[in-house]
């Protein structure tokens, strides 16, 4: 029996829950579904160890990358 399963996939990776956070934010203001994984750990201050990873629908990737990159051009 096939599934019809979503993949993620990593559009950026955080040290800190709160960049993360901003950045999913971000992407779903723009319209893209994105989630926060690995920010559940009970010692925060090991996120150099597990990166806090920030990911979308495989479909969604393209242009979760360009809005981005758009974000950083601004900065």
């Amino acid at each position: 029996m096939e599934t019809d399963r979503q993949k993620f996939k990593t559009v950026a990776t955080f040290l800190e829950k709160t960049q993360a956070d901003i950045c999913a934010a971000m992407l779903g203001d723009n319209g893209i579904p994105a989630g926060v994984f690995g920010a559940d750990s009970s010692y925060p201050s090991l996120g150099y160890a597990n990166p806090i990873e920030v990911k979308v629908n495989e479909d969604d990737y393209d242009a979760a990358m360009q809005i981005l990159a758009a974000a950083d051009k601004a900065e």
